[in-house]
């Protein structure tokens, strides 16, 4: 989905869209194009797209797609803790939004993005593919390749780097763009390292049917990880579940009665009770820090809506942090996961990939505008500094929330609800929250 955001990016702007682009992917979506329909079963990997990245979407116009297929905006989002101490309201309308964001299956994001760039008259060309080899700074000697691929001359061919795919095909680019995901082949290749750690948590992933609509975003933290019920229209909604990893794979065998039974639980009373509207009198605590009182602060808690059934497969991965210390070097750069995967308990990891094609296709356009090479190491170093700084200090904040919440301790149970009461009652705090995580890039602190 990233490295198809970059190409629909890329076709939009004037000073970009006579690249000739090859986009190398073997999902057998790309080759056979079967139309979705509103009325298709729900899949159980979907995307939480922010309003930024809504925008995005917008501008190179894919959303257009989007809106013909299952999709649901949500301006509501609640979370609360298992030990009924804390919880916190958001609303769109704190910060003068309409929508919090939308939740979207992964194969209409595709889809929506795949049907852009074929509805432009881009220079694309499809490889159905995976790449085996890739070498840089080939000399001129090597030849093969395809004409139809790239048309470039022999004596230039010494400068660019040549990709060896699956199908026996060569290509030589003057940029190789790795949007091939958190086990990237290309970022192997190009001899990138990496930092990172496994949370020894997986995430169970599927998608669920009530008897009403769900309008709200919910999570719940429990003793084992989050429990994320997010709304996914016609009456579905997603659940992103993080535990164990035995108790992921006990959840994802055990049968359906069962697993219905215990995610209603979690989402209510299981593990502890509903919490109060204010803890040791916080609102009142807080009152002199609350400035203008949010919309949301004035909600009182609610329960998210009885799952009835289940309505896709459960699927399980196991959760860890990556980050690639480089994201660039000579004729290579990563973006989306290749670069960086994060725990998914505030759905912020496509945001970030999407923020780093946006943040590429910008820095290429600005290359070609003063004449630099699309390949030079110091033109792709300005977007790797501008995403490194912004990607690193999301990862830390889903890392800390990640840890805060591993830890079942009387005292830090009490801080973590001082912390919730006080992001429901801080009205600057909150709005600086949301607007973060709504894509704006100011840091969540008092403004």
């Amino acid at each position: 989905m990233v490295g198809m955001a970059l190409a629909c990016s890329l076709a939009s702007m004037p000073l970009t869209k006579h690249l000739n682009v090859a986009i190398i992917d073997s999902n057998p979506a790309l080759g056979s194009r079967v139309r979705l329909k509103k009325g298709d079963p729900p899949d159980a990997r979907v995307s939480t797209v922010t309003p930024a990245t809504i925008s995005l979407f917008k501008d190179v116009g894919a959303w257009q797609y989007i809106e013909q297929n299952r999709h649901a905006y949500f301006h509501k989002m609640q979370v609360w803790d298992y030990t009924g101490l804390g919880y916190t309201r958001y609303n769109a309308r704190d910060i003068n939004k309409e929508v919090l964001g939308c939740v979207v299956e992964n194969k209409v994001l595709h889809d929506s993005l795949l049907s852009c760039i074929e509805t432009t008259d881009f220079q694309k060309t499809f490889h159905p593919s995976r790449l085996t080899s890739m070498t840089l700074h080939q000399s001129s000697s090597s030849m093969g390749m395809d004409s139809t691929l790239l048309k470039t001359t022999s004596s230039s061919l010494g400068h660019l780097a040549k990709l060896e795919l699956s199908d026996g095909k060569s290509i030589f680019a003057k940029l190789v763009v790795g949007a091939d995901g958190g086990k990237s082949r290309v970022r192997e290749l190009a001899g990138f390292k990496t930092t990172g750690w496994n949370y020894s948590q997986n995430a169970v992933i599927c998608t669920v049917e009530h008897s009403v609509e769900n309008r709200c975003a919910w999570q719940r933290f429990l003793p084992a990880g989050p429990i994320a019920l997010l709304p996914m229209g016609n009456n579905f909604s997603n659940i992103v579940w993080t535990m164990n990893p035995k108790e992921a794979g006990n959840r994802k065998l055990m049968n359906e009665d069962d697993f219905v039974k215990d995610t209603n639980a979690a989402l209510d009373y299981g593990y502890g009770p509903h919490p109060k509207s204010s803890l040791l009198e916080m609102g009142d605590m807080f009152s002199w820090l609350r400035g203008d009182v949010t919309l949301s602060a004035t909600e009182g808690f609610e329960v998210p809506p009885k799952v009835v059934k289940l309505a896709s497969e459960r699927m399980v991965f196991p959760l860890s942090l990556k980050h690639a210390n480089d994201y660039a070097s000579k004729r290579v750069v990563l973006i989306g996961d290749a670069a960086h995967t994060v725990h998914p308990l505030a759905g912020q990891g496509v945001n970030m990939g999407f923020g780093d094609a946006l943040a590429l296709s910008r820095v290429i356009a600005e290359g070609i505008a003063v004449g630099i090479d699309i390949g030079e190491v110091t033109m792709l170093k300005k977007y790797e500094e501008e995403r490194k700084r912004t990607n690193i200090m999301m990862m830390a904040i889903l890392d800390g929330f990640q840890k805060a919440y591993s830890v079942d301790f009387g005292p830090l149970n009490i801080l973590r609800a001082a912390v919730f009461h006080g992001a429901n009652y801080i009205s600057p705090l909150k709005r600086n929250i949301i607007s973060y995580a709504s894509g704006d890039q100011r840091l969540p602190l008092f403004s």
